[in-house]
């Protein structure tokens, strides 16, 4: 008996965590699975090849990790998949990547090709003795190997596995790796690349055909075959080649893309370093974690992840984030508290240069190289991870999907009710137990319908076609259908709501203290050599790329308004300067006549600027800084530049002004974006040399406040209409950005997210700090149109649910650790979230899915690929035709995006209910003609079923999904769920329908004056017309064996036909998330054109189309008596879909007293909660503290 301690968990805490456990061999389990296939004819080796823990289990014993030759893997997500691998052994020096190894020769390694293969030092090349057994197995592109420490495989990431701090890479990495010990890495690291084979076509065949779909259609055919329908048993061979052929030729497709865009750049020649000075060239692919690399002038498409130590890169990342703007990488600190900390990918991304983007330029010192530690290799980098998900991805977690699952196995269900009927008819008609065997198993094959998956992918494929065309495109076809689910969206602000360049309205410069008057810029001539206009022009990651200025759009236009001039000096004139090639900025030259023009020469060789040493802005911090060097100045100069509340907390208290908060607050509510600058003049003693090896921490210190830039972002043109026509259409609306709070406050209430008359409550948390407890402030904004705020009137506001809560990041990762109680409930509220970090977004999307929102998310693509990634629909504003940042891009870099995708989806969510319907109906429909026809020992025709499969399901499946969506956004919203009261209702209405005029017709024909056991020579037709039918005879001379032509197959048959494109039509809904049907030509021509063709054949029979479809003449009188019946049924099936539509719901929930149930959803379930809560929301100027979690009156705020 296998214990919870016989299963271990691998990749703990990360997103891939799966628990396995270890299995050998079982000599007499091989043998009885052996002979179980023999018996079942293979069917057993299939079954536990689509049950990998019944094929391991099966054939296996337990034991323990380290004696497993087999293991079971389970994902530990909520799809609980089961994956089984082989374990592999290796020889190998060491136990584990990171040892330390004496040194021995490098031929003692095996220098070869150490891919995924297994890899082995050979006996010749090192001692047996020195060789120790290491087992591994590969999953997913990732290798995981034992170790004995925690008895378990543990997979090795790369050089962040050894733990290291900043410094500690300086000290210890920077030199590079011997030979010999690259070579011992390489065998657990492998080569480095992102290797993405190519299938053969015959693996790819094999696994398509080992489908249980195709197995299914296999075995319908043999049984077909062996009822001699050979005709459609062919027809379906043919269309399952077709759909075989075609799904291989776009599964290679993708493979072959995929493998080109990575193999077009993934191996490359680097020039490694071996010690200080040594440099060789290599192939990229031996690269592994703790090489050194130097990048080159003219820059490279990175072979890894690295992170620099030394020199300055310029990176477009455009691969990776969406964003197009280069972003400028630094080199790692070496020393201060900043070095101390332990290196991470995410919190040095500006150190970092990330595999498969594109370093533009280097810049670099004379005499010296840029280098770079590696620090992942192969699938382990980021790109590789991305390619990793799209090679193994998640499956799709919907509803829809689930339920179809489920009604699949009622049609079984009913499958099986119909075998067993037709065993106990045939058994009483005493059938031959060969036809019995054969009819019975039939049945089964009528019921599940073919056609089914591929009718079902069709209407997502005609959206994801007309998405492309407003430029949406989609990695993910099949989140289209969750994108109709849509009911709450989260938008970044800036370059998303409002416009992604902003404009300089004014400069509030400080003095001693304190503000001077708004002045409108910075170009006057006064202020040229201010300390004000320095930092302009110096604090900024702008490059010159090709002689065009590059960077951040506010970095540009920041630089801009001051008219200075950005100079790169090239190689050779950095000889002339200190070991430094800086960057040099300087006022433009003047055009001054006579003697003007060597004073004003001089006064602009006075303030050109060096920058000596760049901070990257970093979002986590929300500033950036530079150091500087003033020309002919001894001194250095250090600038910052940043959020206001960070700035002003880095300055000395008596350099900012008083009003410093009035000030900043009275921009921020007219919507302005701020920032603040800030000024330190370093001491005269510190080297470039030491500049270099200085923290951050260091710099970023005792600053002089200089003054405010305030900066317009407008919003978008198309910003406040779209957020309008959601808010009519019931989806909420959320504010996710990384600006300062009443900014976005102030935007939120301009675009119309939060109305004139409703109110925002602030809820501005505290963590513990000294003895006091974790606390929250709740502040009510003023509006635009209140001087004061009046708190009687905003708590009537807030009774009639008109708030709004707004949190920064701050506040929001306080409630989340200390208070958990509170986050559900505020964000069931919170409209606006400021000063978000990147991390906190993809956390914040997942708190929303935590109380069952389905979540959108609207972004740049930059600081947000978590959050697009996390939600249930990511859509990048990228100019990219795709991102693999998030499921959808859109090449308008407006949020008119949003609106067309929900339409879209809703429109594909409602194509794939109707398509879903129409099909489980097509099988019913078909599976009551047949279980009739069985009762009097008959069967549809060959050509019948021909007939009815080709030329009328497979028309009609195909067009009934080509309805484009619906022009306007509704506050409707489709159903999720096939197992829904209403959609039940439907279905077995209609079947009830079908089954109730395919019995009359049965019924009604056996009464029939003329009515006959059906022979060759009966001639009905003549009971009723003699001189039109008199030398017409049915059927042919011949005797039928299968009793196919009789007069109850040609009615059923008849009625049957015209079933099928009643429910097709009554299933087709419209408006108001599709257009209607009649705007569906093609649909609606299928319809007309089938309708004709079935009225004109049964009002005037055709000789020749009654043989090939084995239809008996029958009276004139009986074919207007069917039309009639046709007619009825038609109606009534309409007549209950209407009635369904308009009162299904609303009786269901009468006649089951559901009308008070409490709703499913956990933020509906919350709201009722808080409506009966006289303390929520907490009232103005109250704070709650987390001890007691109740709000007592605090001070007047």
């Amino acid at each position: 008996m296998k214990t919870r301690e016989d299963v271990k968990i691998i990749n703990q805490g990360l997103d891939g965590e799966m628990e396995v456990s270890g299995y050998r061999p079982c000599l007499w389990k091989l043998v009885l699975v052996g002979v179980g296939a023999v018996c079942s004819g293979g069917l057993l080796l299939l079954l536990l090849y689509w049950l990998p823990e019944w094929g391991v289990k099966g054939t296996c014993t337990h034991t323990s990790l380290s004696d497993a030759h087999t293991l079971l893997l389970r994902t530990k997500d909520e799809f609980r998949q089961w994956f089984r691998v082989r374990v592999h052994r290796m020889l190998a020096p060491g136990r584990k990547p990171f040892d330390d190894l004496d040194v021995k020769p490098r031929s003692q390694l095996a220098n070869g090709n150490f891919g995924h293969q297994v890899c082995s030092v050979q006996d010749e090349q090192l001692p047996q003795e020195q060789q120790v057994q290491i087992q591994y197995f590969t999953h997913h592109s990732f290798r995981y190997y034992w170790n004995d420490a925690i008895q378990n495989f543990a997979f090795y990431q790369g050089l962040e596995d050894v733990k290291v701090s900043c410094a500690h890479i300086h000290a210890e990495h920077s030199r590079g790796l011997t030979k010999a010990l690259q070579d011992y890495r390489r065998l657990f690291f492998g080569e480095n690349e992102i290797a993405v084979r190519v299938p053969s076509l015959f693996k790819l065949l094999t696994k398509e055909v080992l489908n249980p779909f195709y197995i299914f259609q296999l075995f319908s055919v043999v049984l077909w075959t062996a009822e001699d329908y050979y005709y459609y048993a062919t027809a379906i061979v043919f269309m399952s080649v077709i759909s075989i052929a075609t799904s291989l030729y776009t599964i290679r497709k993708q493979y072959v893309m995929l493998h080109d865009m990575v193999a077009s750049h993934s191996v490359v020649r680097v020039s490694v370093c071996r010690g200080d000075k040594d440099t060789e060239q290599a192939m990229s692919t031996e690269l592994v974690p703790g090489d050194v690399i130097a990048i080159p002038a003219n820059g490279m498409v990175m072979p890894c992840d690295a992170v620099l130590f030394q020199g300055t890169c310029v990176v477009n990342e455009s691969m990776l984030t969406g964003e197009s703007v280069p972003v400028t990488k630094t080199s790692l600190p070496s020393s201060g508290d900043e070095a101390a900390r332990r290196y991470s990918m995410e919190e040095h991304k500006r150190h970092t240069l990330f595999c498969g983007t594109d370093v533009i330029q280097t810049r670099f010192y004379a005499g010296e190289l840029v280098k770079a530690v590696v620090i992942r290799t192969g699938f382990s980098t980021e790109k590789g991870q991305l390619v990793r998900c799209i090679l193994h991805p998640k499956p799709t977690d919907f509803r829809l999907y689930r339920d179809a699952y489920l009604f699949l196995l009622c049609l079984v269900g009913v499958a099986g009710i119909g075998f067993v009927y037709t065993i106990v008819l045939s058994i009483m008609n005493k059938v031959p137990a060969k036809t019995i065997i054969i009819e019975s198993l039939d049945i089964i094959t009528i019921t599940i319908p073919p056609a089914l998956p591929a009718a079902m992918t069709a209407g997502i494929v005609y959206a994801q076609r007309r998405l492309k065309r407003v430029g949406i495109f989609c990695i993910s076809p099949q989140r289209i259908n969750m994108c109709g689910q849509l009911n709450l969206v989260c938008f970044d602000k800036t370059g998303t709501l409002t416009e992604d360049g902003l404009d300089l309205w004014g400069i509030h410069r400080a003095e001693h203290g304190s503000f001077v008057a708004p002045e409108p810029g910075p170009a006057e001539e006064r202020l040229v050599k201010s300390a004000f206009v320095a930092c302009m022009a110096t604090c900024h990651s702008l490059t010159k790329i090709e002689g065009e200025l590059s960077g951040d759009p506010l970095d540009l236009k920041m630089f801009a308004s001051t008219g200075w001039v950005l100079e790169e000096p090239t190689e050779e004139e950095t000889a002339l300067h200190n070991p430094l090639m800086p960057t040099v900025v300087r006022p433009p030259k003047r055009a001054i006549t006579g003697d003007g023009q060597s004073q004003s020469q001089v006064q602009n060789m006075s303030c050109e600027l060096g920058i000596v040493r760049q901070f990257p802005f970093s979002s986590v911090l929300q500033r950036m800084s530079v150091v500087v060097r003033r020309l002919g100045d001894k001194h250095m100069e250090a600038f910052l530049k940043g959020a206001p509340e960070v700035v002003a907390g880095l300055c000395k208290p008596h350099s900012v002004p008083q009003s410093f908060t009035e000030t900043l607050e009275s921009y921020t509510r007219q919507g302005f974006r701020v920032i603040a600058l800030a000024h330190r003049q370093l001491e005269s003693k510190l080297s470039w040399h030491k500049v270099q090896t200085l923290s951050r921490d260091l710099i970023e210190t005792n600053m002089e406040f200089l003054g405010l830039i305030v900066m317009q972002n407008k919003i978008k043109q198309e910003t406040a209409g779209v957020l309008t026509e959601l808010r009519r259409a019931n989806i909420r609306t959320l504010m996710v950005t990384g600006d300062n709070m009443l900014t976005a406050v102030s935007v939120a209430r301009d675009c119309g997210m939060v109305r004139p008359h409703e109110n925002v409550i602030v809820a501005d948390a505290a963590p513990p700090r000294d003895s006091l407890p974790p606390c929250i402030t709740w502040r009510y904004v003023d509006k635009p149109a209140q001087t004061a705020s009046d708190d009687q009137t905003a708590q009537i506001l807030v009774e009639e649910e008109m708030y709004h809560f707004a949190l920064n990041g701050r506040a929001f990762a306080v409630i989340t650790e200390h208070f958990p109680q509170l986050i559900q409930k505020l964000a069931l509220r919170a409209t606006v979230f400021a000063r978000m970090a990147p991390d906190q977004k993809t956390q914040l999307v997942e708190v929303l899915q935590g109380i069952d929102y389905i979540v959108g998310m609207c972004g740049d693509g930059a600081n947000d690929c978590g959050a697009l990634k996390r939600a249930h629909s990511g859509i990048s504003l990228s100019e990219l035709e795709a991102s693999v940042a998030s499921p959808f891009t859109s090449s308008t870099s407006n949020i008119s995006c949003v609106p067309n995708l929900i339409r879209e989806g809703r429109a594909a969510l409602i194509t794939s209910f109707c398509v879903f319907k129409f099909m489980a109906l097509y099988s019913i429909i078909q599976y009551i003609s047949v279980i009739l026809l069985y009762w009097i020992l008959s069967n549809l025709g060959d050509f019948q079923f021909l007939f009815i499969d080709l030329v009328i399901i497979l028309i009609i499946a195909f067009t009934m999904s080509l309805n484009p969506a619906w022009k306007d956004l509704v506050r409707q919203r489709p159903p999720s769920s096939l197992i829904s009261g209403p959609l039940l209702c439907s279905v077995l209405t209609q079947i009830l329908t079908c089954l109730a005029f395919q019995v009359l017709a049965f019924y009604l024909v056996q009464q029939q004056s003329w009515y006959e056991t059906w022979t060759p020579q009966s001639d009905a037709c003549n009971v009723s017309r003699p001189s039109s039918f008199s030398d017409r005879r049915n059927g042919t001379t011949s005797h039928d064996h299968k009793n196919i032509r009789n007069y109850e197959n040609t009615s059923l048959f008849y009625v049957s036909s015209f079933q099928y494109l009643a429910v097709a039509i009554v299933f087709s809904k419209g408006k108001p998330f599709r257009q209607p049907s009649y705007k569906n030509w093609p649909f609606m021509l299928s319809c007309v054109g089938l309708y004709s063709f079935l009225l004109f054949i049964m009002l005037y029979p055709i000789s020749a189309i009654d043989n090939f479809l084995e239809i008996v003449c029958v009276p004139h009188d009986w074919r207007v008596a069917l039309v009639i019946v046709v007619a009825a049924n038609a109606v009534v099936s309409f007549m209950l879909e209407v009635a369904n539509d308009s009162w299904g719901a609303l009786f269901l929930s009468r006649l089951f007293c559901r009308r008070n149930k409490p709703p499913k959803v956990l933020y509906r379930h919350l709201a009722l909660e808080l409506q009966d809560d006289a303390n929520w929301p907490p009232k103005p100027s109250t704070v709650t503290y987390a001890a007691e979690a109740q709000p007592h009156i605090s001070a007047t705020l």
